[in-house]
C-alpha cells in the first residue's frame, strides 16, 4: 500500500507546483476545465482461463457497482481485443494455457496506450521468481487466489485512483500545453507589433511610406535562406534587419532631410545613428553610456547583453550595418568576418534599398545600375559571398520591389 500512497502525495505535489505557473489563463481556470471521473464507470477486465475464477470476480466487481466488467476466458481473445479497445484495468491471471499471464503483461506493456494501464495479478501461485518478474515488467499489485473480496475492492480502488490521478495529469498537461501555445503566439503577435511601429517611427522621419525598412528586412532574409539560414532563422533576420535604422529616431531634420551632399560635421552627426540605435535595444545606466561613446570598441563587448535574441540581433545590426568589410566603415572599424554576419548582410541589403529608391538627395537609380554599383564594391564594402547570395537571387530581389514599391519611386 504505500507505492499507493506515495503515488497521490507525488500527483497531489505535482498538482501544487503546477499551480504556481501562471501563462495567460489561470491554472485553476485550466483545471476546473478537466472532467470529473467515475471509478465505478471504468472499464475492468478479468482474463482468467478458469471461468469459475472470472464468474466469483465479476460477481464481487458488481456487487459494489461496477458497470463495465469485460470477461475473458481465452487470453488471446483479450489480446485481439486490445486492437480495438484499451481498458482502464486488468485483473489477470498468470497460469493460463496457450498464452500465460506473464506474456499477456508483456504485450500490455509493449502497446503505447496500455503501457501505464494499472495491472493486478491474481495468482494461486506463490514462486517468488514469476512474482519479481511480473514486478519487473510493471505489475501494479497482486492479489493471491482465492481473492479475498474486499481485498480486491481496496486494492482495486487504489489502482483505479492512482489511473485517474494520472489521466488528468496528462490531461493538464495537455491543456497548459495549449495554453502556452496560445499565450505564445499572442506574444509573437505582439512582438511583431512593436517590431513594426519602432521601424516605422524611425523611417516616418525621412520615408513618410515606412516600406524601406520591410523592403530591407526581406532582402536580408532572402540573403539569409541563400546562405544556408533555417527558415527560422531567416525570419529572425529579417524582422531584426527592419530595426536597423531606429538610431535615426535621434537625428535632427536639418540633417537627415538634407537634399544634397552632408558637409564633414553633419555626416559626423549622421554616423552616430547606429550607435544610438543600439542604445535603443540595451539597458545601460549614465556611465555604461559614457564609456561606450568614449570608447566604441567596447559595444562589441556589449553585444548580446540583451535577453531577447531579436533584440539581440537587432542591437548588432543597428551597430554594425555601416561597417565595410575592408575595414573602412563605421562606427567601430570593424572589418572581415569580425563583423556579425548580420550586419554585413543587412550592409547589403540597406544600401540596395537606398540605390533604388528616391532620397532627398537623389533619385531612383535603375536596377539594373543598382547590381553594377554592387559588384563595384565587392571586397571593399561588401562581403563577397554575402553579395554574391543576394545576387543569386535577382528575381527574388525584384519581387520584394514590387510588392514594397513607393509610389514616387515609379516613373
Amino acid at each position: 500500500m504505500k507505492t499507493t500512497l506515495e503515488d497521490t502525495e507525488l500527483f497531489e505535489h505535482l498538482m501544487n507546483e503546477l499551480k504556481a505557473f501562471h501563462v495567460g489563463a489561470s491554472v485553476e481556470s485550466v483545471e476546473s476545465e478537466l472532467p470529473e471521473t467515475d471509478s465505478l464507470a471504468s472499464s475492468v477486465w478479468i482474463i482468467d482461463d478458469a471461468s469459475v475464477n472470472v464468474k466469483v470476480v465479476q460477481t464481487y466487481l458488481e456487487t459494489e457497482g461496477y458497470r463495465q466488467i469485460t470477461g475473458f476466458t481465452n487470453p488471446l481473445k483479450a489480446v485481439d481485443r486490445l486492437l480495438h479497445e484499451t481498458p482502464d484495468v486488468v485483473l489477470l491471471d498468470v497460469m493460463m494455457p496457450e498464452i500465460n499471464g506473464i506474456e499477456v503483461l508483456k504485450i500490455l506493456r509493449s502497446q503505447a496506450a496500455t503501457k501505464h494501464t494499472p495491472v493486478l495479478i491474481l495468482s494461486a501461485s506463490s514462486d517468488r521468481d514469476t512474482r519479481l518478474e511480473a514486478l519487473e515488467l510493471g505489475a501494479t499489485d497482486f492479489l493471491k487466489k482465492p481473492v479475498d473480496r474486499v481485498e480486491l475492492i481496496v486494492r482495486l480502488r487504489n489502482a483505479l485512483t492512482i489511473k485517474a490521478h494520472q489521466d488528468r495529469l496528462e490531461q493538464y498537461s495537455e491543456h497548459l500545453e495549449k495554453a502556452v501555445r496560445q499565450r505564445t503566439a499572442d506574444l509573437v503577435a505582439s512582438q511583431l507589433e512593436v517590431v513594426h511601429c519602432l521601424a516605422r517611427a524611425s523611417e516616418f522621419r525621412d520615408d513618410i511610406t515606412g516600406r524601406h525598412v520591410f523592403r530591407v528586412g526581406r532582402y536580408a532574409g532572402i540573403i539569409g535562406m541563400e546562405l544556408g539560414m533555417t527558415p527560422e532563422e531567416a525570419h529572425l533576420l529579417e524582422l531584426a534587419a527592419q530595426l536597423h535604422d531606429v538610431g535615426k529616431i535621434a537625428m535632427p531634420d536639418a540633417i537627415l532631410l538634407k537634399e544634397g551632399k552632408l558637409e564633414p560635421e553633419e555626416y559626423a552627426v549622421m554616423k552616430k545613428h547606429c550607435a544610438l540605435g543600439k542604445r535603443v535595444f540595451e539597458k545601460m545606466d549614465v556611465s555604461q553610456w559614457s564609456a561606450f561613446r568614449e570608447h566604441p570598441t567596447l559595444g562589441s563587448e556589449l553585444l548580446g547583453s540583451a535577453q531577447s535574441p531579436l533584440i539581440r540581433l537587432a542591437s548588432r545590426i543597428a551597430l554594425t550595418h555601416h561597417e565595410w568589410w575592408n575595414g573602412a566603415g563605421y562606427p567601430l572599424g570593424l572589418s572581415g568576418e569580425d563583423i556579425p554576419l548580420e550586419g554585413r548582410i543587412t550592409a547589403v541589403a540597406d544600401v540596395f534599398d537606398a540605390l533604388s529608391s528616391r532620397r532627398p538627395y537623389k533619385p531612383a537609380y535603375p536596377v539594373s545600375k543598382c547590381f553594377d554599383i554592387l559588384r563595384e564594391n565587392r571586397g571593399t564594402q561588401f562581403d563577397p559571398k554575402v553579395l554574391d547570395a543576394f545576387l543569386n537571387r535577382r528575381e527574388d530581389v525584384i519581387g520584394v520591389q514590387l510588392e514594397y514599391a513607393d509610389m514616387d519611386d515609379m516613373q
